[in-house]
């Protein structure tokens, strides 16, 4: 997941070239300084991941099989959840693998790996909650062309351009990344590969490095939240110039879900990324990548199903087959 805050470090003190190690395998220090948690932690982990996996698999399989739900807003939905799924398989297994085995080693091209499907999925959500915001925005500002702007080859396209539109980019900023020297240590301080975890572990000036890292935090998040932001001050407008309560209401029950998500979504981006210099540490920065990482993919199939009624029906009729 991109991570602003690494720009506000110091850049800490490397040993001389001589002294480079060629670095084979890193070592995932995760959670490592609650020992007599570990086993509680796994449990714990492994009960969210599988809520996770069912909460989201269901509402997946709902907006594919379900004949009221064959539209726009829930084709993006379920392609929401599905990338959720996707998102904290990325994460979680290696880090169940990690307490329960206790064996926190990871080769480089695991972490790698790890890495670039972590910042490719990351960018993939940030398209796909503007383009969903899209979707509203058309529903609410534009209802009468609404079936021919979003027709069906439309929302393909916009869900595979989501998918597809970060792909050769991470791959360029992870290979140059781990194209670094790394030095000294090779733990990481954190339960995944990240960043600027990574970051801290390379050699000489990292400057250049950071600031290609920051351009395409601007491309990828920055831009996709101010799409989201334009589309929703548009609705909002239109919203509050109907003359009925009860229009004002259904209309913002459409769009209410999405953008409770896309406030966790974004809300928790800016407390683990953004907050002040003088506030971060290592242990706060890994509790706040927990949250953002694990708790939020938890929350937002509570948050569709609780707050729309069409798929509340959807899933009764589903479980009761």
């Amino acid at each position: 997941m991109l991570n602003f805050s690494f720009l506000q470090m110091k850049h800490q003190e490397k040993p001389s070239e001589e002294n480079l190690t060629e670095l084979t395998e890193f070592v995932l220090l995760g959670l490592t300084d609650i020992p007599h948690l570990q086993w509680f932690l796994f449990g714990l982990f492994l009960v969210i991941y599988i809520i996770i996996l069912l909460g989201n698999g269901i509402i997946y399989l709902i907006t594919k099989l379900d004949p009221t739900l064959q539209i726009p807003m829930y084709f993006f939905l379920g392609n929401f959840s599905f990338l959720e799924i996707c998102y904290v398989s990325v994460t979680i297994p290696r880090m169940l693998m990690n307490l329960g085995t206790q064996r926190r080693r990871i080769s480089l091209v695991a972490c790698a790996t790890q890495m670039y499907f972590g910042l490719m999925l990351g960018a993939t959500e940030c398209f796909l909650l503007a383009v969903m915001a899209y979707d509203r925005y058309v529903a609410i500002c534009n209802p009468l062309r609404y079936s021919l702007v979003m027709s069906q080859k439309m929302c393909i396209q916009l869900v595979a351009g989501s998918w597809i539109s970060g792909i050769p980019v991470q791959i360029g900023q992870t290979c140059q990344i781990f194209s670094l020297s790394f030095c000294g240590s090779n733990r990481i301080n954190h339960f995944f590969c990240d960043i600027p975890p990574i970051l801290k572990l390379a050699c000489g000036n990292i400057s250049m490095n950071e600031m290609l890292v920051y351009i395409v935090a601007v491309l990828f998040v920055t831009v996709p939240f101010l799409l989201i932001l334009f589309s929703y001050t548009k609705i909002i407008c239109i919203i509050l110039k109907l003359p009925s309560a009860t229009n004002r209401a259904k209309a913002f029950s459409t769009c209410s879900s999405h953008l409770m998500v896309v406030v966790l979504f974004y809300g928790s981006a800016t407390i683990t990324y953004l907050r002040p210099k003088t506030s971060y540490s290592s242990g706060t920065d890994k509790i706040l990548s927990l949250f953002y990482t694990i708790v939020t993919p938890m929350f937002n199939p509570i948050i569709y199903t609780l707050r729309n009624k069409d798929v509340i029906m959807a899933l009764r009729k589903f479980l009761c087959k």
